[in-house]
């Protein structure tokens, strides 16, 4: 594990970070977010580090609240936490134009994000992006008695093959704050999506929703035929590294 930074926020929360800063000031700078429970130490945020360092470009991964090395809790946390969280490093740790990689969720808090600072994205990579998947791809696929679990006690524990993942009321009544999929998104700036068909967390007719409203004219979708959720097999970090030679340049 390479040296972590640490910035500190207004309120008192510590975001760990890592960086690339190329010297050159030329080109935006390369932003990753990853997705649910991710942290920066995902293959995908790694192959972006060490492309954006071998290629002379500025690079900035973190952890959420509440992720990886960051403060919080998990449970304590929200997509429009971690959005904020997107918007404080964007804020306080880049400058100039970027361009936003996000991966699963964290394609959703791109879209919030370039919403939120228009001026300052350029450009948007949305790797099996969730957008709404609190609302579309969890909470109307959950039992009657699962929902009733998280309304009335707050919290159900989802299992997973790395143990209980907390859902909490919080997220979801937060995440129907910040749907995107049911209006047009207004970001008109190149967008390029890459999704996987054997995709089992985010199918990709769900993703392919995106196509149709993104107000940008710029919009490419890439479906690898043998890709799943993770996208990180040897052609899919190829056809990311060949995206990430078309948008993020001088």
């Amino acid at each position: 594990m390479q040296n972590r930074l640490k910035h500190k926020t207004a309120n008192g929360e510590i975001i760990c970070y890592s960086e690339v800063q190329s010297n050159n000031g030329a080109g935006p700078t390369l932003v990753w977010l990853g997705g649910f429970r991710s942290d920066m130490e995902g293959s995908k945020a790694v192959f972006a580090h060490e492309w954006a360092k071998n290629n002379g470009h500025d690079f900035i991964r973190f952890d959420y609240y509440g992720h990886g090395l960051s403060s919080g809790r998990f449970e304590d946390g929200s997509i429009s936490q971690w959005r904020n969280d997107g918007l404080e490093v964007l804020d306080h740790l880049t400058s100039g134009p970027v361009v936003l990689a996000g991966s699963s969720m964290g394609g959703w808090l791109a879209l919030l994000m370039a919403l939120a600072r228009p001026q300052r994205v350029q450009s948007l990579i949305l790797i099996a992006p969730a957008p709404d998947f609190t609302e579309k791809l969890l909470w109307k696929n959950l039992t009657a008695e699962q929902q009733q679990e998280i309304m009335q006690a707050g919290v159900w524990q989802q299992p997973s093959p790395y143990g209980p993942v907390p859902i909490t009321k919080k997220l979801i009544e937060d995440g129907r704050k910040n749907l995107l999929l049911d209006e047009k998104i207004a970001f008109s700036g190149p967008v390029r999506i890459l999704q996987g068909r054997k995709d089992s967390d985010v199918p990709w007719q769900y993703s392919l929703q995106l196509v149709d409203v993104l107000h940008s004219k710029d919009v490419v979708f890439f479906l690898s035929k043998n890709g799943d959720h993770s996208l990180s097999a040897p052609d899919d970090l190829a056809r990311l590294q060949t995206i990430f030679e078309e948008l993020v340049k001088p």
